[in-house]
């Protein structure tokens, strides 16, 4: 394994870094979160055509095989067969034996309604479920989004204490060189050893902040797909852009909130379900049947009707329903009240941290330069005698500080700008089913 100047591993020859989108594309495939909610609006897809099977006939076939010297069943077994008689003693019959085949009908004709207020249950509830899937997948193409650059952050965090360590070796180089000579204290020397002993600290707490966030990222994707080697060859010059969409939409167009419309529809459909209960039914039921001795010629009959069903008294069962049924749709309407005002704060929220995210980034491009002149020229003056080394050690300091503002106003600027498509509920959007990137 090749190590970088920073001390992070080099994809070997021929391998290729996992771009932030192909980072994506994985996590929408393999994600458990993703997988369960594509199951639950599998399962509500399929509720809906259960219901929906209210609206047919239902057939069924049965058979059986009896033998009794029960009186009266013996008699009815005999009379089905078209051989009973008379002149048997009905009180001691014989045993009899009677197979029978049937084919039995039934139609639900006319319900006041509840079938088709159980289908609007379900297709409500397979809305819901499609917008909570389009809502975890907002939610994880923005945890990727931030995992991906947070590794990148800490890859040049790592850089910058490299850097420190190097230029903190070279002013203790010249504070030996100038102790030896006379023109420098021993305490110089001693200074800058103990300010490089702490460059170290940090640049191995920076090589574990690296490991930390590629474990993250492996977390939120839910397979360990991106390995330490590939560290020094993820980029982010083009994916920036990733999350470039229009952000004029309001929060009813976030997936959330549709799942929240849907779930009170739902709600509402339950309601108007539980009225039809109070409401008569009319079913159509119908029946053929084959009746004989084993091995004999079978007799048919059939039997055909309909029958009115209207309840007239349940103990109350229906009236509380009805209250459950009206008390759960009060609650949605509250739910989604509290659900709209927290989206509206969070969208609010994330559009000023991008704000603020640009502003630092513009403050300390600026202070940047400022900050490497100053060590430059103190440096100079140092090698000159002309500063101590408080002067030296507070430059480097500033400069070591001034660059990691700068690479954390860099990175909090793209997860800012991934965050306010979230809060719209926009990043999912981007990537069709397959996981693979829209065009803009």
């Amino acid at each position: 394994m090749v190590l970088s100047a920073a001390g992070l591993p080099v994809s070997g020859a021929g391998e290729i870094a996992p771009t932030l989108s192909q980072c994506i594309s994985m996590a929408l495939k393999v994600n458990p979160d993703v997988r369960s909610a594509s199951a639950r609006l599998e399962a509500a897809r399929a509720a809906i055509q259960e219901v929906s099977s209210a609206y047919y006939p239902q057939l069924g076939l049965s058979g059986s095989w009896t033998r009794t010297d029960n009186p009266p069943q013996a008699f009815f077994m005999s009379l089905n067969q078209r051989r009973a008689s008379l002149q048997n003693d009905f009180n001691n019959p014989d045993a009899i034996e009677n197979a029978r085949g049937s084919i039995v009908a039934q139609w639900r004709v006319y319900d006041s309604g509840r079938r088709e207020a159980d289908r609007q249950v379900a297709k409500m509830g397979s809305q819901a479920a499609d917008y909570t899937l389009d809502t975890v997948r907002n939610e994880l193409v923005y945890q990727v989004t931030k995992a991906y650059f947070s590794i990148l952050q800490a890859r040049d965090f790592v850089a910058i204490q490299a850097a420190a360590i190097k230029s903190i070796t070279e002013s203790l180089r010249i504070a030996g060189e100038r102790n030896k000579a006379g023109g420098a204290m021993k305490t110089d020397v001693l200074n800058l050893e103990v300010t490089l002993s702490q460059s170290h600290e940090d640049l191995i707490r920076a090589r574990n902040g690296v490991q930390l966030a590629v474990a993250v990222l492996n977390t939120a994707m839910g397979r360990d797909w991106v390995k330490m080697s590939d560290v020094s060859a993820l980029s982010y010059a083009s994916e920036s852009d990733a999350t470039a969409t229009n952000l004029q939409n309001t929060v009813e167009s976030h997936p959330e909130w549709r799942a929240m419309e849907a779930r009170i529809k739902m709600a509402e459909a339950m309601t108007t379900r539980a009225r039809r209960d109070y409401l008569p039914v009319v079913n159509a039921f119908g029946s053929v049947d084959w009746d004989s001795e084993p091995f004999s010629g079978p007799e048919r009959s059939y039997i055909a009707g309909a029958a009115v069903e209207m309840n007239l008294f349940d103990g109350f069962r229906n009236r509380a329903g009805l209250a459950r049924a009206t008390a759960g749709w009060v609650a949605a309407q509250a739910d989604a009240d509290k659900l709209k005002n927290m989206l509206i704060l969070d969208l609010t929220q994330s559009r000023l941290n991008e704000q603020e995210a640009r502003a630092r980034m513009e403050v300390t491009q600026k202070s940047l330069a400022s900050a490497e002149e100053a060590l430059r020229i103190i440096q100079e003056r140092y090698k000159q005698g002309a500063a101590d080394i408080s002067e030296l050690m507070t430059a480097q300091v500033g400069l070591t500080a001034t660059r990691s503002r700068q690479v954390a106003a860099r990175y909090d600027g793209f997860v800012a700008k991934a965050n306010v498509a979230r809060a719209a509920g926009l990043l999912g959007n981007q990537y069709p089913e397959d996981g693979s990137q829209k065009s803009e």
